[in-house]
């Protein structure tokens, strides 16, 4: 069987993916995957430990705003779709996953003159455009949050929770010490995704001086974020740890924080939710990560700081006060939890094996 997987630009919508693949890979260990993503992206970095091929795909993304651009990206998607239909036709996979992105949405609107079945899959509460735009074309749409079937067509539509890769440690004496920290003491893992994020990196940089000087704080500031300051900061600030991007790290990361400290994307607040991480979030203004943070900020299992209005010291303020109340603490990253189901790796075999027809106990 040969499916294909789609999507890059940001992290966002490929762990997921991976997610779903590795569940597949289990039951069906021949299975060849086919991975579709950007050129410049960081995708294909953290999908070298995976054996999969790679096809870069060069596409456009609508700007839903006057620009000139979009003039420009008109032929940019014609030519991505044509490159997409020659590549679809060559492979003949069985079946396209796709998590959103605009890499994706050339690539099914030609699987869809081809007849090859596809499976998209809603993040955000709020459908992105990407989805919108593949959703007619596809065979099945599956949702995180429950209240996100209300955007999609019923009849193929279903509330699976998300899927997450495997993100848990045997210990986390031992994830602090690959990292180089104290086994004792408080740790904060803060990052801004997988391509960064400059305002909160400021912000995070803002708040070095507030932090108590016995606390760690493990900074990702991003593959193509510059770390200038940072490493300068590093050299006044002894506890303070900079990198520019994790692969299987982020595990050791995770296990090691008492707090993250994050932006606001689906599959990060995913990994949060499967390991019951206690989390402020930092969305991005004006996009579907408000809708998400205000979501899990009025149940209660996260904490909101807005990009245009946060700092350091604020940030500081917020942390100390989660971390003098430990048990409310906990409880918030277990109501995350609660909130944000993960994906059965069952369900999400049935339905590859119910879109492919293989049903090999039949």
């Amino acid at each position: 069987m040969k499916i294909v997987l789609s999507g890059g630009g940001t992290l966002g919508s490929v762990a997921p993916l991976l997610a779903v693949a590795e569940a597949f890979k289990k039951k069906y260990p021949e299975t060849d995957f086919i991975w579709v993503g950007t050129k410049e992206g960081p995708e294909k970095d953290l999908l070298e430990k995976y054996d999969f091929s790679f096809f870069a795909l060069q596409t456009a993304k609508w700007r839903r705003y006057f620009s000139f651009l979009n003039f420009t990206d008109f032929f940019n998607l014609t030519a991505a779709f044509l490159k997409s239909f020659l590549f679809l036709w060559q492979e003949k996979p069985d079946l396209m996953i796709s998590a959103g992105g605009f890499i994706s949405v050339p690539l099914h609107w030609a699987g869809s003159v081809l007849g090859i079945p596809a499976w998209i899959h809603q993040q955000d509460l709020r459908p992105g455009l990407a989805n919108k735009l593949m959703s007619p074309f596809v065979k099945k749409i599956t949702v995180a949050l429950e209240k996100s079937v209300l955007f999609f067509p019923k009849k193929k539509t279903e509330w699976i929770g998300n899927p997450v890769r495997e993100l848990k440690v045997v210990s986390k004496t031992e994830a602090r010490k690959r990292l180089e920290l104290p086994k004792d003491g408080k740790v904060i893992f803060a990052f801004g995704g997988g391509t960064g994020s400059e305002s909160l990196n400021r912000i995070i940089l803002e708040s070095l001086p507030s932090w108590p000087r016995d606390w760690h704080i493990i900074h990702l500031l991003g593959k193509e974020r510059s770390a200038r300051l940072a490493e300068g900061a590093a050299k006044v600030f002894p506890n303070y740890h900079v990198y520019r991007f994790f692969t299987d790290e982020i595990i050791d990361a995770y296990s090691a924080a008492d707090i993250v400290i994050a932006r606001a994307g689906f599959s990060t607040i995913t990994e949060l939710a499967y390991l019951s991480k206690p989390a402020i979030l930092i969305p991005m203004v004006g996009t579907h990560q408000e809708d998400n943070v205000k979501f899990f900020a009025q149940n209660k299992a996260a904490a909101f700081l807005g990009e245009d209005t946060g700092n350091g010291l604020r940030l500081a303020m917020m942390v100390k006060y989660l971390m003098e109340f430990p048990e409310e603490c906990e409880a918030m990253g277990e109501r995350l939890h609660k909130i944000l189901p993960i994906a059965k790796e069952e369900k999400m075999i049935k339905i590859i094996e119910d879109l492919t027809k293989c049903h090999p106990e039949e």
